[in-house]
């Protein structure tokens, strides 16, 4: 069964039912790849082989018998090392947690389980999740399987890498700051941050291990490399949390239309405030055509709120968040540096604001959302990029204040470009689905955001399956087939 091992989630499931190949068969091929291209990804960083054959036989035994788990009955996969998994180390990238081998899984693989998964590794992230490529002392840095000089992104870029080299069947991302669609855009694969509430989020790296609240604008959310895969994961993941359940039922609506012509698209690929290069935005531009082409409502002039304003209230919001997790030492620094405005994106003041500052700032988001979801009543969904660029250059500095991109010719703040869209749709707690659409002309892939209405997630995947049988989507990087040396 040549590259089985780039199959969707989606397909996979479906042959291991059909028993055209079993768990353990899967599993072997997943770890082959991962010892051939693990020295030169270092995307999977931790394994259970063990634990994952014995639980791959056990699935094939009791298909065998006829009893059928769940929808992912023997799929091998990974989890981002953010989550925390039962029996297999899961540091979040944090040296002092270079060891954490948590007793429980967190809500969303007690989920996966259930459902049959084989988890067999977990997939590399930044120090806590807090940066937009994947490196950290533990375990070093993961390379783009498109180039490997470039970086897969963050904070679920181990997991966007294995996806697209084909070192695993499918994964679970979380994303506070674009970390699950900033990966999927650099590697071309496809991701859904899910509306905010939806999947339960327990047991994410940070907070703290054994941690019980939950973080404001982080979600957790499915990552493939089909639509498919993620409303697979969608229908998984999402429900009330187990506190909840007693009371609490989650019933998705359906997609708002089911073909191109009958939905109303709203396109917003460029503005301003944070221009977008060149080379993708013509791959975003010619992706539009197609849509309009193919029938859609195309309105390329409509937007619900400022990109600015947007930026400013979430960055206010996320240090908020950010400030919570913050060791004694780093919090007591930023007191130090005082409540002025020394013109750094993550600001001291942001970090060290008042509780009455940050309800403010939360009463302008509900403002805001109030006017996306009027926005929503004339459209159904909306196109925008998650960050300006393609996947950027390796850039280790440890003051990300200080890092730059080059958008246009033009040297940027790192920090500015890699939260003004992504933030636009973390604040307002709304749906987004990254596709694939292409690449530039150095080869480098290009996704797009589907905004939908909040917990319209399926508005979100359904489009993105149109969008693919449109213009195309996965595709595997040069080097990583069965029958490729690298």
């Amino acid at each position: 069964m040549p590259d089985i091992a780039f199959r969707p989630a989606s397909e996979l499931t479906e042959a291991l039912r059909n028993k055209e190949i079993s768990s353990r068969e899967l599993l072997e091929e997943y770890l082959r790849r991962v010892a051939r291209f693990g020295p030169g990804l270092n995307a999977v960083v931790t394994l259970a082989e063990e634990k994952a054959r014995r639980r791959a036989l056990a699935a094939d035994e009791a298909l065998a018998r006829g009893e059928l788990w769940g929808p992912l009955h023997g799929l091998p996969m990974t989890v981002k090392d953010a989550i925390e998994t039962a029996g297999i180390r899961t540091t979040g990238g944090v040296p002092e947690l270079a060891d954490h081998v948590p007793d429980t899984d967190a809500d969303t693989v007690a989920r996966l389980r259930a459902a049959g998964a084989v988890i067999f590794g977990k997939t590399n992230v930044p120090v806590g999740s807090a940066d937009w490529q994947s490196f950290n002392p533990i375990f070093g840095c993961t390379n783009n399987p498109w180039n490997v000089d470039r970086t897969p992104g963050g904070s679920s870029g181990g997991s966007a890498a294995a996806l697209a080299a084909g070192l695993t069947g499918f994964e679970v991302g979380s994303d506070i700051a674009g970390s699950i669609r900033t990966p999927a855009h650099y590697c071309g694969v496809y991701g859904l941050k899910t509306s905010h509430g939806l999947v339960p989020a327990h047991g994410h790296i940070p907070p703290s291990p054994g941690g019980l609240g939950e973080m404001d604008l982080a979600v957790l959310g499915p990552m493939g490399r089909a639509p498919e895969d993620l409303d697979l994961g969608l229908d998984i993941l999402s429900g009330a949390a187990p506190e909840r359940a007693v009371a609490w039922r989650l019933e998705l609506p359906p997609p708002r239309a089911t073909a191109l012509n009958g939905f109303r698209v709203a396109v917003w690929l460029d503005d301003a405030y944070c221009t977008v290069d060149r080379e993708v935005l013509a791959v975003m531009q010619d992706a539009v055509e197609a849509i309009r082409k193919a029938g859609a409502e195309v309105d390329d002039t409509a937007r619900p709120v400022g990109l600015e304003e947007s930026h400013r209230v979430y960055l206010g919001l996320l240090m908020g968040v950010g400030a919570g997790v913050l060791s004694d030492e780093d919090f007591e620094a930023a007191l130090a540096l005082g409540a002025g405005d020394t013109g750094a994106v993550f600001a001291p003041r942001l970090v060290t604001q008042r509780a009455r500052d940050w309800h403010r700032l939360d009463e302008e988001r509900h403002r805001m959302r109030a006017r996306w979801a009027a926005f929503f009543k004339d459209h159904d969904v909306l196109l925008c990029p998650v960050v300006p660029t393609a996947a950027i250059p390796h850039d280790h500095a440890p003051d990300q204040e200080g890092r730059r991109t080059i958008v246009n010719g033009e040297t940027r703040s790192y920090l500015s470009d890699m939260t003004t869209w992504s933030g636009m749709i973390n604040m307002p707690l709304l749906p987004s689905a990254m596709a694939p659409i292409g690449l530039t002309r150095e080869g480098l892939p290009v996704g797009i955001q589907i905004v939908a209405p909040y917990l319209e997630d399926r508005t979100a995947t359904r489009f993105a399956g149109l969008l693919r049988d449109l213009v195309g989507g996965f595709r595997p990087p040069a080097g990583y087939a069965s029958h490729e040396a690298r």
